[in-house]
């Protein structure tokens, strides 16, 4: 069901918070042993909520749009009293004292945890399999991935097992999953949404956001979340948006940049040019443009996300808290078993990428030219929305490959391909679903907006999706 579905059904009293919740709860235990959508179940934080709105409706009391509505949380954002992994053996039984802004903005409105959602390891990887706890499963074609990293939550919304989720994107983690499970993601404007709580990978490129049914949901759940937080330096917040969707994309100028559509898959391709025909048809202008720096995306994204993690994952040394080596011969052989043991193949391939790049005789070769590219791409995505009011790209290159495929790390990077931009000029992103390919598997379409022009984007989303027939 839909957040307006939900809510109409509280509304007329056909059915009560409580119910909805236990329902949510069932389906979770009965199918996340195969998706693996949760790597923990707040059922006693869920009840509880649900029964405080519960209380509200019956003293007549107004209710803000998502009380009562059960959603996955990422389980990289931190929740008091309830242990948040990050997908890790490091942080297996770490339990945070404090809530994050997003988690404590949403509780304050009545929203109803349902669980923690699966992730790749400290959100890296772009399939869900570098999970500690095993990666989730894509519920349109469980022998698929769910995508990453916020792979479970958008198959825990794509299974039912969630109205909504909120996931967090470094470089496309809530939109490729999406894309993979047929769903809605939206990647905000970077200090769009605070990210204090959020476990960081790369602070410089996180960013917290939706993953829904429907562009409307997507919507509603930034209005909720979006609030500026006066203890995140970077946070901005924004306006809202569910209030100027329309569907209308007449006189609407969309950019398409032919460096994103080069060597797709044949599927892949046709839906690309059906969805851009379609706000054609709609009354929008489809205007050729160029993105010559895409190719220098990638590297560039890579050296600087993992120069950032290199350091934000320096705290994790086994003498504060997480993963402590059972056994050692001294403080620096504990420090070097703790690591070695508790992070997986990627983080610390992740690491180590990080701290070469940053190291001396490579810095100014490796992290300083990024820094520099990363101007440049910044440069490019301000000129072209001079001209144009978005862009329509791939959400991805593939759809949901198949698990346990073992792609080689640059493979894996490369399905990245056309999501990193986006992070590296901090500028607003989604993935809507606009068809299927030979194998019935989801296919999204990415529209790129300029900076706080979230309305923009979900306004052309909008039109894709009732033109092409809904989400679901």
């Amino acid at each position: 069901m839909t957040i307006t579905e939900i809510r109409g059904l509280l509304a007329s009293k056909k059915a009560s918070a409580t119910e909805i919740t236990r329902q949510y709860l069932d389906t979770a235990k009965r199918e996340n042993d195969t998706l693996k959508a949760y790597i923990t179940l707040a059922e006693e934080c869920a009840v509880a909520a649900a029964a405080e709105v519960d209380a509200k409706i019956a003293r007549g009391d107004d209710l803000p749009p998502l009380a009562g509505v059960p959603f996955a949380l990422k389980d990289n954002i931190s929740t008091a009293g309830l242990r948040t992994t990050c997908g890790s053996k490091m942080l297996e039984n770490y339990v945070p004292f404090y809530n994050a802004f997003v988690w404590k903005t949403l509780k304050s409105q009545g929203a109803v945890m349902v669980g923690k959602g699966n992730m790749d390891e400290f959100a890296m990887g772009s399939t869900n399999e570098t999970s500690y706890f095993g990666g989730a499963r894509n519920p349109r074609d469980t022998s698929r991935v769910a995508g990453g990293s916020s792979g479970g939550v958008a198959a825990a919304v794509a299974g039912d097992l969630a109205v909504y989720g909120i996931g967090s994107d470094t470089g496309g983690s809530i939109r490729q999953p999406a894309s993979f499970c047929g769903v809605v993601g939206l990647k905000p404007t970077y200090g769009a949404v605070s990210r204090r709580g959020l476990i960081a990978y790369a602070s410089s490129l996180d960013q917290v956001g939706p993953i829904a049914q429907t562009v409307r949901d997507a919507a509603t759940v930034f209005d909720a979340i979006s609030a500026r937080d006066e203890r995140d330096m970077t946070s901005r917040g924004a306006p809202s948006v569910s209030d100027k969707l329309t569907g209308d994309v007449r006189g609407m100028r969309i950019g398409i940049a032919r460096e994103f559509y080069e060597n797709l898959p044949d599927d892949i391709a046709s839906a690309l040019d059906n969805a851009a025909k379609t706000l054609e048809r709609n009354g929008a202008t489809l205007i050729d443009v160029e993105f010559p720096r895409l190719g220098d995306a990638l590297p560039t994204y890579y050296i600087l996300a993992c120069a950032e993690a290199s350091s934000n994952l320096g705290r994790y040394d086994g003498i504060r808290y997480g993963y402590r080596a059972p056994e050692y011969t001294d403080l620096d052989d504990f420090i070097r078993r703790t690591r070695s043991e508790g992070f997986g193949a990627e983080v610390q391939r992740r690491i180590l990428l990080g701290t070469y790049v940053l190291s001396a005789g490579y810095y100014d070769a490796f992290y300083n030219t990024a820094q520099l590219a990363r101007r440049a791409i910044t440069n490019d995505f301000s000129r072209l929305f001079d001209g144009v009011d978005c862009l329509l790209t791939p959400t991805a290159p593939v759809a949901a490959l198949p698990f346990g495929a073992e792609l080689t790390p640059v493979e894996t990077y490369q399905t990245d391909i056309c999501t990193v931009p986006v992070n590296i000029a901090g500028v607003p992103a989604v993935s809507v679903p606009v068809g299927v390919d030979s194998q019935n598997l989801p296919i999204g379409a990415q529209i790129i907006g300029a900076k706080f022009a979230e309305a923009t984007i979900l306004n052309a989303a909008l039109a894709l999706e009732t033109a092409l027939g809904g989400a679901r």
